[in-house]
Formats: C-alpha cells, sequence, structure tokens
C-alpha cells in the first residue's frame, strides 16, 4: 500500500493536483491511502494494521509518525534520510549541506523512532557535492542513490545480514526549516559564503537584498576575484556588477530580478537602471 498527501491545489491555476507518488502507484495498481492526519485516526490505523506490513518506508512523507505505527511493522519504519546522518538531521539536510559548503553528502537509510532523525542507522552511502552545483543538482544525485539503498537494506534486513547501528548524537547538527529570512544576503558574510546559501537554497528562499529600498532577487551569481570594495557596496566594472563582501573578495551577480520586474542579466539590468560604483546593497 501507498500513503501519500491528500490532493492539493498547485500551478498557477491552483488546481486540485494528485502527487507524483500517487500517480507512479496508480499507474502500478497500487492501492493508495490519503490521510488527512495520521496520529488520531482509528481508520486509517485499522487499515494499515489489517496488512500486517514487515516494514513501512517513509521518504518526504511530512508527517510525524506516531507511537503505534512505529511498532507496528517487525522490520520498523524505515527512513531515507538526505545526509550523512548523524550529520544534518532536520527538515533540510540537503539544502543546508550545499549552503554551508560540504563537498560530500549522502543519504542513510534509519529505523525511525520518536526522535527528531535520532533512530539507529542501517545503511549509508556517499555522494560528493560539486563546487558549482545547487541544491536542486544534489536532489537529483541522491533520488536515484536512495532509492537502491532502501531496496538493499529491505535485502539485507530480510536475509539477516543487517545490524542496526546507533548514532554519535555528540557528533549531530542541525538542518532547520528553511524561511524565507534565509534567502537575505549577508554581505558582511565571504563571498564564497554568500555563493554557497545561494546553492543550497534553490529554488527557495533563493537569495535576495534591497537596492533603492526595493527586494532585489539575486538569481544568479559567482565568486569574483580580490577588490576594494565595502561590504555591501556595489563596483560596477563594465558590464559586470559586483559586490563587496567580508574578507575582501567580489561577489559577481550575474541575474537579478527587481521587485515587480522581470529577471535579466547584469548587463542590461545596469543600462536600464544606471547603477553607479559605490551604491550600496542591503538598504
Amino acid at each position: 500500500m501507498v500513503v501519500t498527501q491528500p490532493d492539493r491545489a498547485a500551478g498557477r491555476g491552483m488546481e486540485i493536483q494528485a502527487s507524483p507518488v500517487k500517480r507512479v502507484a496508480l499507474e502500478r495498481g497500487l492501492p493508495v491511502a490519503q490521510p488527512e492526519k495520521i496520529k488520531n485516526n482509528e481508520v486509517f490505523q485499522a487499515l494499515l494494521v489489517g496488512i500486517e506490513p514487515d516494514a513501512i518506508l517513509v521518504v518526504a512523507y511530512g508527517r510525524i509518525i506516531p507511537q503505534w505505527m512505529l511498532e507496528l511493522p517487525r522490520f520498523g519504519n524505515i527512513n531515507l534520510h538526505g545526509s550523512l546522518l548523524p550529520k544534518y538531521r532536520g527538515a533540510a539536510p540537503i539544502q543546508w549541506a550545499v549552503a554551508n559548503g560540504e563537498v560530500v553528502t549522502g543519504v542513510t537509510t534509519m529505523r525511525l523512532d520518536a526522535g527528531l532523525d535520532t533512530g539507529d542507522m542501517l545503511l549509508a552511502q556517499v555522494c560528493p557535492i560539486g563546487q558549482e552545483e545547487t541544491a536542486i543538482d544534489v536532489y537529483g544525485c541522491l533520488a536515484p542513490v536512495g532509492a537502491d539503498l532502501m531496496v538493499e537494506t529491505l535485502l539485507q534486513l530480510e536475509e539477516g545480514r543487517l545490524f542496526p547501528q546507533k548514532q554519535d548524537h555528540s557528533l549531530a547538527t542541525l538542518a532547520p526549516i528553511l524561511t524565507r529570512e534565509d534567502g537575505w544576503i549577508d554581505f558582511s558574510r565571504t563571498a564564497q559564503q554568500s555563493y554557497d546559501r545561494w546553492r543550497g537554497f534553490q529554488p527557495w528562499p533563493g537569495a535576495h537584498t534591497i537596492l533603492r529600498g526595493k527586494k532585489l532577487i539575486v538569481q544568479k551569481m559567482h565568486v569574483a576575484g580580490v577588490g576594494e570594495a565595502e561590504a555591501g557596496v556595489i563596483k560596477v566594472q563594465g558590464d559586470a556588477l559586483l559586490v563587496g563582501c567580508g574578507g575582501g573578495r567580489l561577489l559577481c551577480l550575474d541575474e537579478v530580478q527587481m521587485e515587480g520586474k522581470r529577471r535579466m542579466s547584469a548587463a542590461e539590468f545596469l543600462r536600464g537602471n544606471q547603477v553607479r560604483s559605490g551604491e550600496r546593497l542591503g538598504l
């Protein structure tokens, strides 16, 4: 049985749409359940108890698994987590790994318990993070790796070859749910730190600042060379829109979007808005 979130309104027309998980399940003739809530849902509980599952696989479900569900299957509730535990526990492990400039991450299968990603680990697989990869790219790497790892986890559990390993809680780091404020560019950070956060926070909350009292979204950026500019101060060089950062390096804003306007290249933006060196971002 496949359990997924209820159909939701999505897209520009806000039409009710089934999740990709539901669509794939129906294509394969699998029964689908879509409870709004699960903790005290007696109908759903009876349904799940009735099929006597050997294992419950939990992947990006978005709900806290209640104790009755944790205790139901003989192999437990097996979660696929998007990091190498105990590092990056929480709601956004992939995004924070990229945002913090990690060069490797991975996936871990684990047995869920009542804590936040604190259960015993089963298997793990490492995946490198390229210097220019965004969180979207890393998702694409981890999805097939994670699917294969879950199958291997089930196989080894069934054959009795897998022995859960407790996490070292002293090594845990948190990856909290992202907020709009996480996309704010703090130019006192180094250029590399700001670039890494932009990579990690794709597609949301992205990266934004303020120019002339209006929100400026930075759609694309890269770390430029060393240059003389105070943190947050613009430096125009030809068609390049550069900004000073902490640590004495410059950030090049390649594509930007002023509030209420379309996305455009830095060269086009500079011509259309007559931006000059010495102006300050963030005010």
